[in-house]
């Protein structure tokens, strides 16, 4: 590694306290992360239901999560707009709420194209709520503190998608599929009451430049010439293709390819994604704020660094061996590489943006990643698998883009200028 790069804060800065009512903000925003992962991991885990159920093709079991996706990514950058000039937690509410009642009214889906708008409409309500509350985050939080908030808030990732897989396959096979979007999609309706309970703190009460008004098209341009921006948006949209097509398919891979029950399979990708996101997710916020000081650009070292044996584990668990617990503890030790990235990758959009930025700049790496990453992946392996017989050929995908990502963040860590003017990590 290269030698410590010239501070950007103080150090008076770094026993700051956090803004009033941060605490109980990074509480409910983190339980409104467990959820939205929640809603957004039972289809696949009741994709064989359905699928069935309805007479779906692979490619269709896939459209829905492609609809939610896109309908999510083109609203994100509409939200983050409205987010610099409205209230932020009033929006968050609102969004909340919506995702709530249309995953409920997914369990009434009739055919394909019902299911399909009912999931194209939870899109509309998680953009409300993953393009603010990171800019909430950032505000309620000094610079030197956000990587460990935005850790506590990423954990929830992991934990929410092992509870979709596991909710998911428990409630699908021994109540139906339905039940299934019931039971996850009507609880969110008391966490969006608890939106309205937080503060809406001063943006840009932590940072040096105060927060200005910049139009759209300006905002584009600021972000396309921020190096570290794109750089972390790119690796940051190879590593989604990669996880999209793990998320989808994995179980339809253990159950079918593996031959593991489709319950056993569900709550096994489940498990290993809580057990390892919940390692990675720490792990990696905490070797991140130990890089800080160590070499310039520590957080696209950590986590470029953390995706190349995750890259080698996934490869290994798809091609070299076939016993389904060998396959089940490689997924484990991959995950927890793969989630390494979570919090110092975020921490890094907020960072090396100005505060006039921060929700446009999130807006816009959702449209990146979903719009290029796990948007087209699912539907691209089931487009594969159908026309070649070959899901497990289909596959190679993902061990492909993981490494590509790994790439992109190296490179951006060795050959990127030290940061200035923003505490980046």
């Amino acid at each position: 590694m290269s030698g410590p790069p010239p501070s950007s804060a103080p150090a008076s800065s770094l026993d700051r306290p956090a803004a009033p009512g941060a605490t109980f903000a990074l509480v409910v925003l983190t339980l409104m992360n467990l959820l939205n992962y929640v809603d957004r991991w039972v289809p696949s885990a009741v994709k064989a239901l359905f699928k069935k159920d309805l007479d779906l093709t692979d490619a269709e079991t896939s459209w829905p999560l492609t609809a939610f996706v896109f309908v999510y990514m083109i609203a994100s950058p509409i939200f983050g707009a409205l987010a610099e000039t409205k209230n932020r937690r009033v929006l968050i509410a609102i969004g909340v709420a919506a995702w709530s009642i249309a995953t409920a009214a997914a369990g009434l889906s009739q055919g394909f194209w019902t299911l399909l708008v009912t999931r194209a409409l939870v899109g509309v309500g998680e953009a409300a709520y993953a393009t603010l509350a990171p800019s909430l985050l950032a505000d309620f939080f000094p610079p030197e503190k956000r990587n460990r908030a935005f850790t506590v808030f990423y954990v929830a990732i992991p934990v929410g998608s092992a509870l979709g897989f596991a909710i998911g396959g428990l409630l699908g096979t021994q109540f139906g599929w339905r039940t299934a979007f019931y039971a996850v999609g009507l609880p969110g309706l008391a966490v969006a009451a608890l939106a309205l309970l937080m503060k809406d703190p001063v943006r840009g009460a932590f940072d040096d430049t105060p927060p200005r008004e910049v139009s759209f098209p300006e905002a584009l341009r600021l972000l396309a010439r921020n190096p570290v921006y794109v750089v972390t948006v790119a690796g940051y949209t190879l590593v989604t293709f990669a996880t999209g097509g793990i998320g989808d398919w994995f179980a339809e891979f253990l159950h079918r390819v593996r031959g593991m029950d489709l319950d056993a399979a569900a709550l096994a990708i489940g498990a290993s994604a809580v057990v390892g996101g919940l390692l990675g997710t720490s792990l990696g916020g905490f070797v991140a704020d130990r890089a800080v000081g160590r070499t310039r650009h520590p957080y696209l070292a950590v986590s470029g660094l953390f995706m190349v044996p995750a890259t080698v584990l996934v490869a290994i668990a798809l091609f070299a061996v076939e016993r389904p617990a060998t396959i089940i503890g490689l997924i484990v030790a991959a995950q927890i590489f793969v989630w390494a990235y979570n919090a110092p990758v975020n921490a890094l959009l907020v960072n090396s943006v100005e505060p006039s930025l921060r929700a446009r700049a999130f807006g816009i790496s959702i449209l990146c990643i979903h719009a290029l990453g796990d948007a087209i992946s699912p539907p691209i392996i089931g487009l594969v698998s159908d026309s070649s017989g070959n899901l497990l050929g289909a596959l190679t995908l993902v061990p492909v883009t993981l490494g590509l990502g790994a790439v992109v963040w190296i490179v951006g860590w060795r050959a990127l200028k030290p940061p200035s003017g923003v505490l980046e990590g």
